[in-house]
């Protein structure tokens, strides 16, 4: 909702923004002349600014995606290895309660 009533007023903005710069203006650039409403040059010179500035951010955002896979898939790889020491170290303790109850018993019953 909140991002609807903000959309409403820069809207609105830009409406208010092109009534009042209604002037033909010529662009040069290059060899490119193009005559329009200064609001609509302006308005199209900032579109293609942010067109601009998502093109040069894309590729760290491919990279970034890619760290970010990476390392997920290194996260599982350590859960799993971290699962099966757990389960070594949980084996490992088993045997040695059963050799300390073996001793123990050696102990109270020494075999002449």
């Amino acid at each position: 909702m909140i991002f609807l009533l903000i959309g409403l007023v820069l809207g609105g903005f830009a409406v208010i923004f092109a009534l009042q710069n209604i002037t033909v203006i010529t662009v040069t650039f290059l060899a490119w002349q193009i005559d329009g409403s200064l609001a609509i040059i302006l308005i199209a010179a900032v579109v293609t600014g942010i067109l601009i500035g998502v093109l040069v951010s894309i590729p760290s955002a491919i990279r970034r995606s890619f760290l970010i896979s990476r390392i997920q898939k290194k996260t599982i790889a350590l859960k799993e290895e971290l699962h099966n020491k757990t389960t070594e170290v949980e084996s490992a303790r088993s045997k040695l309660e059963a050799n300390n109850a073996y001793l123990d018993d050696l102990a109270k019953h020494p075999k002449v």
